[in-house]
Order: C-alpha cells, then structure tokens, then sequence
C-alpha cells in the first residue's frame, strides 16, 4: 500500500495512519507509546502540542491535545514548522511527539523554540529509535531510514519527512550528552527505555503486509521486558524527557 509512494506527499501520512490503525498488532504498540507519553506529562496547567500528529492518533488518547504536522494532513489542528512554533512564550504544558525528533534538520532550532514555548516545569516528550548493538543491525538491513551514529545533529535534505536520521535522539541526548547539556543548560534530559526489541518488526511496520496478530501482542511483550531487564544490548526505542527547569 505504502511501495513507491513519496515520503514527502501528505497523502502518504494518510495512508500510513490508515494502515496503523487497520494492524491491530502495531495498532497496540503505539498504544502503548501513548501511555509513555501520558504517563510523562507534567502536572501543571497549559496544553499539549503534538508535532508530527499526521499519521498517528495521539487525540484519540488525550481528546484536548493540539496536533500539528508540516504537512498539510487532514485531521490536524495546526500545519506548521517546528523551528517557529505558532504559539506565545511560556504557554505550553508540554510538547509531545512520536518518531519526530529523529527527522528533524534542525534540532537546536527545535529545542530552543521548545524552550520558549514552553513553561517552567514544562516537558518535550519524544518516543524515538534508541541505538543499540541490535537495533543498528536491525535499522541498517531491514528499515529504509538512514541510521548513521557519527552523524552531525543538522542535516541538509529538502524532504519533510525523507531525510530522517533515525540515530539522531541517542546523537543528541547520549553521544553529546554534554554538548546538549551545554548549550541547552535550561533542559534536563531523562531517558526513559521502551526496549521492544522484537514487537515492531513483527508488526511488520508500516511498509509491510506481515504481522503478527494481535492476541500475540502482550505474550510477546511479557517475553520483551524479562529480556530487556537484564541487558540494554537490545533496545530499539526509549522516551526522551526534557523538563524545563
């Protein structure tokens, strides 16, 4: 359904949020993703903007979010560029994004707008590819992002959503940790792992008709997290939590 279709045509994002939403197996994965998010939120007043809502169905889970994408995407609130946020200084909760942050060409753009955005105690909350040993294996063979570890943190590329790095939340938040710290002294970064080493690519994602069924989904998990809890070699994904001191 998604073969030969460009990444950078909004009708992709449509067709991409229609598969998610029809594979109940990746269906519970980003299910569960959501409950990362709602489980980070900062209890404080203000909303929620999600950046890059065009595929996915965040609102579904928390009805008063704002979605946004840089696409013009039927079902968003909002179509804008993460780098000028639409919104006035110190007024948001929370910034919130799924598979987001690694597409990103301007990531110090991004955070410094996220800082002026938001409020004191106020959060970016991202679910991202995390690095590890078995996740390169799996990104540089399977997926067709590119996932380069000794990249740079700004990329070059035109396309809205082609020229993803999917390396690029552990680049910032762990091989640069101090870079980050640094330059961004008002943000303080947790990384919170996911693991799920072997559920997405039995979802078969959204670039393949396999997938496991559904009824598999909390088996599998269950398994997942004995593993994961012994080693970090595995990990495919974590949450990124920056608060705003």
């Amino acid at each position: 359904m998604t073969r030969g279709l460009d990444l950078d045509d909004p009708a992709t994002t449509e067709q991409r949020r229609r598969i998610i939403l029809e594979k109940r197996f990746l269906e519970r994965i980003y299910l569960e993703w959501y409950g990362c998010i709602r489980a980070a939120l900062p209890r404080i007043p203000g909303p929620v903007l999600e950046v890059g809502s065009g595929a996915g169905f965040l609102k579904k889970a928390l009805p008063d979010l704002v979605t946004s994408d840089i696409l013009p995407v039927s079902g968003v609130d909002v179509v804008l560029d993460g780098t000028a946020l639409p919104f006035k200084t110190g007024s948001l909760r929370a910034i919130v994004m799924v598979n987001v942050f690694h597409h990103l060409k301007a990531p110090r753009a991004f955070m410094a707008e996220a800082l002026r955005c938001t409020r004191q105690g106020g959060r970016v909350i991202c679910v991202e590819p995390w690095l590890s040993p078995w996740a390169s294996l799996v990104m540089r063979t399977l997926h067709h992002e590119r996932f380069d570890r000794n990249a740079a943190w700004e990329t070059n590329g035109t396309g809205a959503l082609s020229d993803a790095n999917g390396a690029l939340p552990w680049i910032v938040f762990e091989r640069d940790r101090g870079r980050f710290q640094e330059e961004f002294p008002q943000w303080e970064a947790e990384i919170r792992r996911i693991g799920m080493p072997f559920c997405y690519l039995l979802s078969g994602g959204v670039s393949s008709r396999v997938s496991a069924p559904e009824w598999s989904f909390s088996p599998v998990r269950r398994l997942e997290r004995v593993i994961t809890a012994r080693t970090s070699l595995l990990d495919m994904f974590a949450t990124v939590v920056l608060t705003r001191r």
